[in-house]
């Protein structure tokens, strides 16, 4: 939980460095915590572990499975360890770029070594450990393993068009799928396993030396999902079950036609009858995973932006009330506020603050908006932070503070933050300049893109939102973080009362 004054950095794993192409949960990650420790940081942000859509944008926030983990952030070195690959089979690689992500590179790459892995697993005696974790997961497990081998039989078309008693899940039709793919589907148990079984020794190792690690929940969950195809009757679908309408929001600072992200709307009415039983399991299983979770798009749990489908932009939605206080009411009942960070970006209204404020939730503050319009009027501003926020320079959906600086920032802007600095500085100053402004805030918790603390421009930058090229890409470089910048941010830290 969020109970004192501390900082963090923001890094999702596939940005750490590594030599298959994309970050992964073996040796680097370690590498990370043991930076953390260095740099005097307790707090360690990822964006959401969920395994993407195996397709451009290959966006974290629209995943095959809101439970499942993202296997190609298995590490191969473990898998070595373990006797599950030889030294020859992880060496036998393309040539794969130390600089960005090349998804599919690195998927045809990770397929092949994961198949070696299970064939290696299955002469293996010792299968106390996975059947364990197959109980224990049976709820998400079964389905989503399921869901996956069928996709990919029905060659990637999404499962409303799949033959009607598995498009339906009736369970005579399942269970000779189950007894005909059950080794497919074992294998993709197996590898779940093996995600989890990496993801929970690094979270004890982090937890071990005082790091928490911060996870996102996307509100959304992808239309051509495992839990879509499962619970259906929690989502807004036709009598063949396709979206009757889709999620996004009106046009906004990102664009100037909203962003229709696709995703099915939540039938809450439905939802609601089951104690909200699907949502309360999710956010148990985050929380086993993580030790706070940000909930993206925390606006629409009060009201969303509802998209008639087949639209091809965003303008024509409508806002439609949400759950609100009914759902925070039962969800408390399970889980203490203090695990929670409502992303309150964008379009909010006073009812959304008035729930992050009646259920102690923390905020998010965003230093790059805090330069805009009337300083008393804008909430990210450094004098209107309040104690229960985390404070951030950017977000994985903004340009880096230096790329911000040159190419986004106007002239008003560029002013405001001078005098707030006391002096003007040059382009090379701005990212340490921001990162100790926001380490000075009142709020309980300073959380910094690695970016940031590296000073990069706009080519470090993460996501840009409504577009669906070169997005979710970038990587950290072995030996990019030196010694000096460990020391500096430490001081800094200190400085401000944050180690």
């Amino acid at each position: 939980m969020i109970d004192k004054r501390a900082s963090g950095v923001l890094l999702h794993v596939i940005s750490l460095p590594s030599k298959y192409g994309i970050g992964d949960l073996g040796p680097e990650a370690y590498r990370f915590a043991d930076f953390l420790v260095q740099a005097k940081q307790s707090h360690w942000q990822v964006l959401p572990l969920t395994p993407p859509m195996p397709r451009p944008p290959y966006s974290p926030y629209n995943g095959l499975s809101a439970f499942a983990g993202n296997t190609l952030l298995i590490s191969p070195e473990l898998l070595h360890r373990q006797d599950l690959l030889t030294r020859k089979d992880i060496q036998d690689k393309p040539a794969l770029s130390a600089v960005r992500v090349d998804y599919p590179s690195v998927i045809s790459y990770k397929t092949k070594l994961l198949d070696i892995a299970f064939a290696r697993f299955k002469v293996m005696s010792k299968r106390a450990d996975f059947e364990l974790f197959c109980l224990k997961n049976k709820d998400w497990l079964d389905t989503f393993a399921t869901f996956v081998v069928l996709r990919r039989y029905f060659q990637s078309r999404s499962w409303c068009v799949w033959p009607e008693k598995l498009r339906d899940g009736k369970q005579d039709a399942l269970k000779s799928v189950k007894l005909q793919l059950r080794d497919a589907i074992d294998k993709e148990k197996f590898l779940q396993y093996l995600f989890f079984k990496q993801w929970f020794s690094l979270k004890y190792y982090c937890n071990e030396r005082g790091i928490q690690i911060i996870g996102d929940i996307p509100f959304y969950v992808s239309y051509d999902s495992a839990d879509v195809w499962a619970h259906p009757e929690f989502f807004k679908l036709t009598g063949t079950k396709k979206a009757r309408a889709v999620a996004g929001v009106p046009p906004d600072y990102f664009s100037r036609t909203g962003q229709l992200w696709g995703n099915p709307i939540y039938d809450w009415k439905s939802l609601s009858k089951t104690g909200y039983r699907w949502w309360i399991q999710r956010i148990r299983h985050n929380l086993t995973l993580f030790d706070v979770v940000r909930l993206d798009h925390f606006r629409a749990f009060v009201a969303y932006w509802q998209v008639p489908a087949g639209s091809k932009t965003a303008k024509g939605g409508k806002w439609v009330k949400g759950p609100g206080e009914k759902f925070f009411n039962r969800l408390l009942k399970h889980f203490p506020s203090r695990c929670f960070i409502a992303e309150d970006l964008g379009s909010i209204t006073e009812d959304v603050r008035a729930i992050i404020e009646k259920f102690q939730l923390h905020s998010m503050k965003v230093l790059q908006f805090a330069f805009d319009g009337d300083s008393a009027a804008n909430p990210h501003c450094l004098d209107n932070h309040v104690k229960n926020c985390v404070v951030y320079t950017g977000t994985h959906d903004n340009n880096t503070v230096r790329g911000w600086f040159q190419k986004e920032a106007k002239p008003k802007q560029k002013k405001r933050l001078f005098e707030y600095l006391g002096r003007k500085v040059p382009v090379s100053q701005v990212s340490w300049r921001m990162i100790a402004l926001a380490s000075s805030s009142v709020g309980e918790l300073a959380i910094i893109p690695m970016q940031d603390i590296l000073g990069l421009g706009r080519h470090g930058r993460m996501n840009r939102p409504a577009t669906v090229k070169g997005n979710w890409c970038w990587r950290l470089r072995r030996g990019q973080v030196r010694a000096p910048i460990v020391r500096k941010l430490a001081r800094l830290t200190q400085a401000y009362g944050r180690a």
